[in-house]
């Protein structure tokens, strides 16, 4: 049975993801031991990932649980060409998109997490673990602040590391609005974060098409 568990500290694989990914798939029926290893590298960022493009932390485990589930039965299908790493990102990406369009609504961002706290374009300023605990804090309340039609696109370019034009496509919308959408939100984060932004300025022009 799959399942997500903590990182096993010391438990170090060797082989390659594209090695462990050939030895699964060549595995006797009920071993799953290849891709319980690619699981357990994978799964802290998946979760993580999860939790940032959601907003929902709660529902984060279940949808991390999901991907790699989807992943596991899609393996045969993965090209040679492509890496799993890349592979395993975008079916996460697809998958979270789903849930928040079947689940409109108001949207949280949990920052609590190393992943999210080293990110360049999200990273300010701290001294010492008080401040970078405050720091997350602060991100935290900020990016709860931002309307999902900039706080999305922003997760998904300067936390996954999408291009504009996979964030574009991603989203189902123009390439000229999603670099618009990102360039806001990533003003209004540091307006809101300094103290002195109105996020209903963002907001009314965060629906560009």
């Amino acid at each position: 049975m799959l399942c997500l568990e903590e990182e096993r500290l010391g438990d170090c694989d060797e082989r390659s993801d594209e090695e462990l990914v050939a030895a699964a798939r060549s595995a006797l029926p009920g071993d799953h031991s290849h891709y319980e290893e690619l699981l357990r590298r994978h799964q802290g960022r998946v979760l993580a990932n999860c939790r940032h493009i959601t907003g929902s932390p709660d529902d984060a485990q279940d949808l991390a649980q999901e991907v790699f589930v989807k992943t596991y039965f899609a393996l045969p299908k993965l090209e040679g060409r492509s890496l799993f790493r890349t592979w395993l990102q975008r079916i996460k990406v697809n998958h979270c998109l789903n849930f928040l369009r079947k689940n409109r609504g108001r949207v949280f961002v949990d920052v609590d997490d190393p992943a999210m706290s080293s990110e360049e374009s999200l990273k300010v300023a701290g001294q010492g673990a008080v401040d970078r605990r405050f720091e997350r804090d602060r991100i935290r309340a900020v990016l709860d602040r931002l309307p999902d039609t900039l706080r999305i696109p922003l997760v998904l370019c300067d936390v996954d590391g999408f291009s504009y034009r996979e964030v574009a496509d991603r989203l189902g919308i123009g390439l000229s609005a999603t670099k618009m959408r990102i360039k806001r939100g990533r003003e209004l984060f540091r307006s809101l974060y300094d103290g002195d932004g109105d996020e209903s300025a963002g907001a009314s022009r965060g629906d560009d098409r």
